[in-house]
């Protein structure tokens, strides 16, 4: 198999060669009908975020597509994003929890992986971020201080629960007893979950994308996703937000307001969630990435998940060491604990301009 680069759009039928180029919106289809078929085709990887980036954050997409002939070999999202903090960054994927590209062979996958490398320097970016769920053949530097969650779902919910420690089953039935329940559902809901949302990550110090960010998602991916809302009485005190694809459950985004770590709220969504997932025929939940060793992956191993490494692979056109974006690095502690400060009207203000710059 020999393989031909092509710039923009420029495709060959030839036989036996593999041509990768930028997909159009003509593509679409067919796209996500590959990723269908591949079990690493992932909610992250489907076509319509690159109009959800494009539409509600102004930030463009080149998504990367490898073909032999007229048949799909791989995909490969990325997004452009540019930022004032961190400089012209194209990223696969930008605001979620992983992306990376899809293929058949590993030499398709070295393919896209070199023609992302000469889109960053033909776009001029700082630099390439490839957030994958599994290792790349290459020499290319990765940050490992990512990881993914996973529980093994079953077609009875009591199958789970029964395997979970009786210390952890007290504690939700202990949180049952706030009077708490969870109701879901679709775009109905997102006034409840934006306003828990950009709440929970004022305190977290984390600017909050708007609001119109998450319309777009419902229109475009409505089928896909779906609200958890957990309550006592009538007030809201946590919320989740998941997509579904190939079987598998993505928690996208969670928090809650002041009464829910007081009321073990968590533990009363999650185990709705799950049970929601398990009934719908679902085989897998990621609840999330998280930082190795922090408390977030602490909570969620209490359902008995697993962890699985995530790899985030970087290239720099213009030379120069990995970025070093993380909360634990101090030049970012300080703005953290500012914003945790800031009232919420003004968040709420200046939240989304510098949340669509944080990919």
């Amino acid at each position: 198999m020999t393989i031909a680069v092509a710039s923009h759009s420029a495709r060959s039928d030839a036989a036996g060669q593999l041509s990768v180029d930028v997909a159009t919106a003509a593509d679409a289809s067919q796209w996500n009908e590959f990723l269908q078929q591949h079990p690493q085709g992932s909610y992250y990887h489907l076509f319509e975020w690159s109009g959800i980036n494009a539409q509600a954050l102004k930030n463009p997409s080149f998504n990367l597509i490898a073909r032999e002939g007229a048949r799909i070999r791989g995909v490969l999202p990325l997004t452009l994003v540019a930022s004032p903090l961190f400089g012209r960054v194209l990223c696969s994927m930008p605001f979620v929890n992983y992306g990376g590209p899809v293929a058949d062979d590993p030499a398709v996958t070295n393919a896209l992986v070199r023609a992302a490398c000469d889109r960053a320097r033909d776009l001029n970016v700082d630099y390439l971020e490839l957030r994958c769920a599994s290792t790349l053949d290459t020499d290319l530097p990765v940050s490992t201080r990512k990881i993914s969650l996973q529980i093994d779902l079953a077609p009875d919910p009591d199958t789970l629960w029964n395997a979970y420690t009786s210390k952890h089953r007290k504690n939700v039935k202990r949180a049952y007893q706030n009077n708490l329940q969870v109701t879901s559902g679709g775009k109905e809901l997102l006034d409840v979950f934006y306003s828990v949302m950009e709440q929970s990550w004022r305190a977290l110090g984390t600017p909050f994308y708007a609001r119109s960010y998450f319309d777009t998602i419902f229109q475009s991916l409505a089928e896909h996703t779906r609200i958890f809302v957990c309550s006592q009485g009538e007030q809201p005190v946590a919320v989740a937000c998941v997509g579904y694809s190939n079987g598998v459950v993505e928690g996208l985004w969670a928090g809650g307001t002041h009464l829910s770590r007081p009321l073990s709220a968590n533990y009363v969504l999650y185990w709705e969630m799950i049970k929601d997932s398990c009934l719908r025929g679902h085989k897998r939940f990621h609840l999330g990435r998280s930082t190795a060793e922090s408390g977030a992956e602490e909570f969620k191993k209490k359902w008995n998940a697993t962890p699985s490494q995530l790899y985030w692979y970087f290239h720099r056109p213009k030379g120069g060491e990995m970025p070093q974006l993380n909360v634990d690095n101090p030049k970012y502690k300080l703005a953290i604990e500012m914003w945790r400060k800031l009232p919420l009207w003004v968040t709420r203000l200046i939240g989304p301009p510098l949340a669509r710059s944080i990919p």
